[in-house]
């Protein structure tokens, strides 16, 4: 595996020393920085893979502060995305919270991490699960609770035929916090002892605590502005795009341009390491097209934009309060789909395609709320975006059906706090 981690790693972001730290190697400031958090109280070891889990990370530790303020967080992440959204919300307190790169799961990285960190608490986000690591915790006495866990029907599957192996690991959870009702029985049958699983509802559909980026919507705004944009026309929003729909969407954005020609078209790819061959792909429709890091620091050219591709991370939350409707990408081309919360929470109508098994209790939800559209492909998107553009009312309904059924989880993030600090 370590020739493409290493890829990925230089394409994201990621540094060298980012690679000692997942093998348990530390500078002695981060040892001394770490150090002294435990010495200020106790530290509950919180790991979350990339951006979505960190967002789930971030609301749940900013709870479990707000009712006990003394609490100490190291927060480990795997991807370098991840870790730059995790590093910009630690600074703006440091002497509660550290950011790290999970170790590598092998005995001596996992040890070395236990042996500096000396976690009161283990917590895992949605669906991590390593052997050595949960072992580990298990052997010094330490509890490993996992919270907002999901499994897709392909990973129920996988693990269902695999039990003897991975049944073990599943019974050395403390607690299992699970998103839908029909998960607990899905974690049990996994091993999990039931008495351990509760349905606490989804901390990333949550609508508690949700404020407006407000000063990065105002920044876009004024990026978008600088490009010929107006309040006045709408925009097509892509989100968490995956290879092969960026171009089949601006394809489609093409067709109703024909109807909608002030219409402008945002493109968010899932993997910004990829923005380089989006962009020469796109190149090929004689459209003009953008990269969002290189228009901000050409700022006022006056040059008139048909798309802007964005190529930064952390800020798809922001970029969907400026759109008009969402298509949610990994839907169309790939299987599983991408989270349409964010979009929903902002007010947005959402659109995605077939492939949403990722999110299947609240797709099945939203469709019977008529809080979201499912087309079945590219050619049904055309008509679909067009009637929504012709009927801004029809548009502004199924956007609040939409909010409306996220209301289910309301309250989860508190729930999930509440029974993380709760007494042993």
């Amino acid at each position: 595996m370590a020739p493409s981690a290493l890829r990925k790693m230089k394409a994201r972001g990621g540094t060298w020393s980012n690679l000692w730290q997942r093998f348990g190697f530390f500078t002695e400031s981060q040892k001394q920085i770490i150090t002294a958090l435990r010495e200020r109280g106790p530290v509950i070891w919180m790991h979350a893979v990339s951006v979505g889990e960190v967002g789930i990370a971030r609301k749940l530790i900013a709870e479990m502060l707000r009712r006990q303020p003394k609490l100490r967080f190291v927060l480990s992440t795997t991807t370098p995305t991840g870790f730059a959204l995790a590093k910009e919300y630690a600074e703006r307190d440091p002497q509660q919270l550290v950011v790290i790169y999970n170790p590598l799961d092998g005995w001596f990285s996992v040890r070395r991490c236990f042996d500096l960190i000396c976690p009161a608490k283990l917590v895992l986000v949605e669906a991590e699960l390593w052997p050595n690591l949960l072992s580990t915790a298990t052997r010094r006495g330490i509890p490993v609770e996992l919270v907002n866990a999901r499994l897709s029907p392909r990973s129920e599957r996988r693990y269902t035929k695999f039990n003897v192996i991975v049944r073990p690991i599943f019974q050395m959870l403390d607690r299992v916090l699970v998103q839908e009702p029909e998960d607990v029985a899905r974690w049990g049958a996994l091993g999990v002892d039931r008495a351990r699983i509760e349905h606490t509802g989804s901390i990333k559909f949550d609508l508690h605590g949700l404020r407006e980026p407000v000063e990065k919507i105002a920044r876009f705004r004024k990026l978008l502005e600088s490009v010929g944009w107006t309040s006045a026309q709408p925009v097509l929003l892509a989100a968490s795009t995956h290879d092969g729909e960026e171009i089949e969407i601006t394809r489609v954005f093409m067709q109703l341009r024909t109807k909608h020609p002030g219409l402008f078209l945002i493109i968010v790819s899932r993997h910004v390491e990829r923005s380089a061959k989006i962009e020469n792909d796109l190149r090929s429709t004689g459209l003009n097209i953008a990269r969002r890091s290189v228009l901000e620091k050409e700022l006022n050219t006056g040059n008139l934009l048909d798309i802007l591709l964005v190529d930064t991370t952390g800020e798809l939350r922001a970029w969907q309060y400026l759109a008009t409707m969402v298509v949610i990408g990994k839907s169309f081309l790939a299987t599983g789909g991408q989270n349409p919360a964010e979009a929903l929470m902002a007010g947005k109508p959402v659109v995605f395609g077939p492939h949403m098994e990722n999110f299947d209790a609240l797709v099945r939800m939203l469709l019977q709320k008529h809080g979201a559209i499912e087309v079945q492909d590219f050619e049904q998107l055309v008509p679909c975006i067009h009637h929504l553009l012709e009927n801004p009312d029809e548009a502004a309904k199924i956007a609040n059906a939409g909010r409306e059924a996220l209301r289910a989880h309301e309250g989860a993030t508190q729930r999930v706090a509440e029974r993380l600090l709760a007494p042993e």
